[in-house]
């Protein structure tokens, strides 16, 4: 038996999310049935973190354990040749039997691509989000400092969650800015579900003035869901990879 790790990406519009479900268009279902018939047996698939519906990737790592032998082509260009054109698989490599695409993964990292201005995009639909009113890049910088380290983000997971444990730490919470864009970016150890989005919409609301940014330290405190911002759309939001160690898989 050999264990083979994949990097993919994919446009997650098409898709009722990662996971496979009964009767719905999802990417494991599309990657184990093109898999499948490469390896000429029954594939199922690990993956690093499941994305929920409309959230984009671009780069998941998934492994899979399969009896055939095959050149790294064919787990990439044949693969690719029987996926829908919004899946691609960027890479291929055998790993060791101790590799985990989701336990051995130490981080992982999001952006969300927000688009500020009086008018939503006819190109950019269903790949950005979108703010119409002014927002303070300033007072959003400030508030992101806040939700950096070790905390219980209750406050900002989904009420379907079902994380075990709340705490995750957060290393990485940035916002900039580019023209008509806002760019988050956060990594952390894992995320909870609808975590990142939850973090944006609160992080919205500081921008255009609804809260201080000192707020986002007391949501953390008050673990309150009910006490944040809406849930921001999916569309802009991207799972930029995942980071393990040097000596996973070898």
């Amino acid at each position: 038996m050999t264990r083979i790790a994949l990097g993919l990406e994919y446009d997650g519009r098409p898709f009722h999310g990662w996971q496979r479900q009964k009767g719905l268009p999802s990417i494991q279902a599309a990657l184990e049935e093109a898999l499948t018939q490469i390896a000429g047996h029954p594939v199922q698939v690990c993956c690093a973190g499941r994305t929920d519906a409309g959230v984009h990737a671009l780069e998941q790592v998934v492994h899979f354990d399969t009896l055939a032998k095959r050149p790294e082509t064919a787990w990439v260009r044949g693969v690719n040749s029987l996926l829908p054109a919004e899946i691609s698989v960027r890479w291929s490599r055998e790993v060791g039997d101790d590799f985990h695409a989701r336990y051995s993964a130490q981080s992982r990292s999001y952006r969300y691509l927000l688009l500020n201005r009086g008018e939503r995009s006819g190109l950019l639909a269903g790949r950005v989000g979108w703010f119409h009113r002014p927002l303070s890049l300033a007072a959003m910088q400030q508030a992101a400092e806040f939700l950096l380290g070790e905390h219980d983000f209750s406050a900002f997971r989904a009420a379907e969650c079902q994380a075990k444990n709340p705490i995750r730490n957060l290393t990485r919470a940035e916002v900039r800015q580019e023209g008509d864009f806002f760019i988050f970016d956060f990594s952390a150890n894992a995320f909870l579900q609808h975590m990142v989005r939850n973090m944006v919409g609160s992080l919205v609301y500081v921008g255009k003035g609804a809260w201080e940014p000192e707020y986002l330290r007391e949501l953390l405190l008050t673990r309150n869901r009910t006490l944040a911002a809406p849930t921001f759309p999916p569309d802009g939001l991207y799972l930029l990879g995942v980071s393990y160690s040097l000596a996973d898989g070898d």
